[in-house]
């Protein structure tokens, strides 16, 4: 018979306000530092935060003294005698995906911090996990099923996603590239399935946000403060950069504008086409499936197009690759060399020429 970790949550509420602190640290978690997660959030107002830790009487003592926390009202402790380390790591990253696929709540966690956690009968924490929340919509705290919003368009690109070791790896190359301002354009090479979409939302959001609170910073991974530190450096040489996403494909467009409406520290307006690159000046562009950008044939509209062009005193060569090359500061491409090529796609050759001697990330 396969074991269960059913029916064995507690979830615990306090008001979340200094007069609390005794009522908080009293908790039966909380006192005996066992791993738990906890979940602050003010309904009201729809702002929320989600934390774990082994040592919650530090964590919580710190989140009482942080400005930003002070907008929030209530604090739930979520505890089990089956947690530990990782089960209370992977449900944390679990609960702020899923607290994002349903956007009612702008969160306040930066998404630097969660990485995917592979342990132990990880499986087995699945139905904890769903027990968890089954349990939070019995409080109100969150409206629809697992199901309702793993079908959403804004839990399949949140930026909110827990990157395997692979992805990680290939944001903290990107950062490190765009704080050492050379070497660009960079292209991170991928097939379909590596997650190329998801690295390019989960970039704006950790370009376009301020840098993670210490009370955040604590508990990161070794590998998330790697990044934390490159993503510190680039904001030292350019604080305030002016970013954009990329993205040739209309359809998919329309979809990042309706998801990044709904993230805290993101904008629809970042979410552009190849032409509004001339609308006004970009330090970093992100280009999403870059493989689908065009040249002047087989398009539905020449005239603006060679206007474009005209603009830059390019000739009816020029491509909207070219467009995105002089008009924006740095630039990464997401691009899949395997895909098919249409009669108006750039030519494979024109990225290889570009790509030769250029830094090149492999996605697996």
């Amino acid at each position: 018979m396969t074991e269960c970790f059913t029916g064995s949550i507690q979830l615990d509420r306090f008001p979340f306000r200094k007069e609390s602190r005794g009522a908080i640290l009293g908790n039966r978690w909380v006192k005996d530092q066992w791993p738990v997660v906890y979940f602050i959030e003010n309904r009201s107002k729809r702002v929320a935060y989600v934390g774990e830790s082994a040592n919650v009487r530090s964590r919580i003592n710190s989140h009482l003294e942080n400005e930003k926390r002070a907008q929030l009202n209530q604090i739930t402790i979520i505890g089990s005698d089956r947690f530990n380390k990782s089960a209370t790591l992977d449900i944390e990253a679990r609960l702020i995906q899923y607290l994002s696929g349903e956007s009612y709540y702008k969160l306040q966690n930066a998404n630097g911090g969660l990485q995917y956690h592979n342990y132990y009968q990880r499986s087995l924490y699945s139905g904890l996990f769903r027990e968890i929340w089954e349990k939070l919509r019995k409080e109100d705290l969150v409206k629809h099923s697992i199901e309702d919003i793993e079908n959403s368009d804004i839990f399949k690109y949140s930026p909110y996603k827990a990157l395997s070791s692979d992805q990680r790896e290939s944001i903290t190359e990107i950062l490190q590239s765009l704080a050492d301002q050379k070497g660009f354009p960079v292209f991170v090479s991928g097939g379909a399935g590596t997650g190329k979409t998801i690295l390019a939302t989960y970039l704006m959001k950790a370009l376009a946000s301020g840098l993670p609170d210490a009370d955040e910073v604590e508990d990161f991974s070794e590998s998330s403060l790697s990044e934390y530190q490159m993503l510190k450096r680039l904001k030292a040489v350019n604080p305030s950069p002016r970013i954009g996403l990329v993205v040739p494909m209309a359809s998919l467009r329309k979809t990042l504008k309706n998801v990044f409406k709904e993230i805290s520290g993101l904008k629809p307006s970042m979410v552009i086409g190849p032409s509004d690159v001339f609308k006004q000046y970009y330090d970093i562009v992100l280009v999403d499936e870059a493989h689908r950008l065009m040249r002047r044939k087989n398009i539905t509209a020449y005239k603006p197009f060679d206007q474009n062009n005209r603009s830059l005193g390019l000739g009816n060569e020029g491509t909207q690759l070219d467009w995105i090359l002089r008009q924006t500061g740095q630039q990464v491409f997401f691009y899949d060399p395997g895909q098919s090529v249409k009669p108006s796609d750039i030519p494979r050759e024109r990225f290889a020429e570009l790509m030769a001697d250029r830094p090149m990330i492999h996605l697996k």
